[in-house]
């Protein structure tokens, strides 16, 4: 075997190559501004060529940052501060991007569709929401990672952290053409394509955004659990009052997800749409099991050695008792009254439809305010019907109901005293204390045969089973107490702890 070595590259060979890649890494910036210079230009004069150019800028500038990488890797594998170029220029990119097309989602509201409905309305909103949360994981991931380098720490990118870079460009570029389209443009071929996209329909636009908001926080979420713990140390110098009043926001902010999931599902039922309120309902549900598993992770939940002699009242046990009598006391009760009165008003006036929903609300808090005030709790174990369980049980048959409602079914009056009877009864139910209901929460995190299987379930909400779904599942936790019983409280109190460890 020969050791010569291979002969050189000509000098001047790689250079084209490498100043392609610096195009593709330093031009997003230059596409982007011209894509808020379109923008400004199709809100003051709505020409349908401008929005064009401005949505071909925009999925150039996607597509450079889609390949500038490997591009980078390839030619200019050594270049200096390449990484922090990189980042540097996609919060630069960012932050010109996402503000436009928050502005550009009010102006299409106000201007191009005046007759707006209140789903649109809801769509811009949760945009703007989205655009801040963008540039706050922006400017939180860049102190994070200036931290980590101050403290000797090389940073590195999380899963979460690659997928929200993969994905930042295409979302922005759907939501710009959806933002700033122009109709009754000229007959090419890339108008007709961006007006596809402008044309996307609004509950997949949800999906999108939904998806991509939890990737942002979800990359905030690693970036807490990779460096939070030497910020704090700095930050607190050893006061562990002030450290457990830091981290008490982040269940707290997961205990208001759990309310404003609530009322977002009494917003959805008032326009007649039962199902995205149940699917509330869950999110409420699953923020109500994150914010007291986040509290126990972070040791919140037991008292500091000098509190321990001292009776406090503990705000976020207040703030989740709060959002647990909003999302699945008062809310549920809301939404049954919403679905007999105005969904049907003429086949259940001769119901006390008003006087079973405020029933249901009371018993539910009266629930809650046992549970806070129970000395002796079954560790693994509720005693009665747990709300948010009795939340999901109540709202099951309304979807059915709604479909009946909407198709004129003649079921329409069957499901309708069903959901009546069922409201007196799981309200009675959440009071029996003698019936001890399984944790499901901690099971299911135990069990993650048991968590899939509630994710196909969840998947049938595109079909119109979905509501007969949701009430078969919810049926068999009515009745496993007849199974659960045998299960042994130690055993299942120090399965629990393993799961919070």
């Amino acid at each position: 075997m020969s050791d010569s070595k291979q002969p050189a590259a000509p000098p001047g060979t790689m250079h084209l190559p490498r100043t392609f890649s610096a195009i593709l890494v330093y031009s997003r910036p230059v596409l982007v501004f011209g894509g808020m210079i379109c923008a400004l230009s199709i809100m003051w004069q709505q020409n349908p060529v401008v929005y064009t150019i401005g949505v071909s800028l925009l999925l150039l500038s996607m597509t450079f940052d889609l390949v500038d990488g490997w591009f980078a890797a390839r030619f200019r594998p050594d270049a200096p501060l390449a990484h922090l170029a990189d980042r540097l220029l996609d919060k630069l990119v960012y932050s010109i991007i996402f503000p436009v097309i928050a502005v550009g989602m009010m102006w299409r509201l106000l201007v191009m569709m005046p007759d707006y409905s209140k789903g649109q309305l809801l769509h811009a909103m949760f945009v703007l929401l989205l655009c801040v949360v963008v540039l706050i994981r922006d400017n939180f991931a860049a102190f994070m990672r200036g931290f980590a380098v101050r403290q000797g720490i090389e940073p590195s990118l999380s899963e979460y952290n690659r997928l929200r870079t993969m994905v930042a460009a295409p979302v922005s570029a759907l939501l710009y053409a959806y933002a700033f389209y122009v109709p009754e443009g000229p007959s090419s071929w890339l108008y007709t394509q961006f007006s596809w996209l402008a044309n996307f329909p609004l509950q997949g636009l949800f999906f999108v955004e939904i998806l991509f908001l939890v990737i942002n926080l979800g990359s905030i979420a690693g970036y807490c659990r990779k460096y939070g713990t030497f910020c704090l140390d700095e930050l607190c110098l050893g006061d562990q009052l002030l450290r457990r009043r830091i981290l008490a926001v982040f269940p707290n902010a997961l205990t208001v997800m759990n309310a404003l999931m609530g009322l977002l599902a009494v917003f959805f039922a008032y326009q007649g749409r039962i199902r995205e309120a149940y699917l509330m309902i869950i999110g409420a549900a699953t923020f109500d099991k994150l914010d007291g598993a986040l509290a126990r992770r972070l040791g919140l939940t037991e008292p500091l050695p000098e509190e321990v002699a001292e009776r406090r009242v503990n705000l976020g046990g207040l703030m989740d008792d709060f959002a647990d009598a909003v999302s699945f006391c008062i809310v549920p009760g809301w939404i049954f009254y919403i679905c007999l009165r105005d969904l049907a008003p003429d086949s259940f006036t001769t119901l006390p439809v008003g006087l079973v929903a405020i029933l249901y609300s009371l018993l539910g808090l009266g629930r809650l305010v046992y549970f806070t005030l129970d000395k002796q709790p079954i560790p693994g174990f509720f005693k009665g019907l747990p709300t948010p369980a009795g939340a999901m049980l109540v709202l099951a048959p309304l979807i059915v109901f709604s479909q009946a409602a909407g198709d004129s079914s003649p079921w329409l009056s069957l499901w309708g005293y069903f959901s009546f009877g069922l409201m007196i009864f799981t309200a009675l139910l959440m009071n029996c204390y003698f019936i001890h209901y399984l944790h499901m929460g901690r099971y299911m995190s135990r069990n993650p045969w048991l968590t899939r299987l509630a994710l196909v379930a969840l998947m049938t909400v595109v079909t119109p089973w979905f509501g007969l779904v949701c009430l078969a599942f919810m049926g068999l936790y009515v009745v496993s107490p007849l199974v659960t019983w045998r299960i042994d409280p130690a055993e299942a109190a120090r399965e629990s702890r393993q799961t919070d460890s």
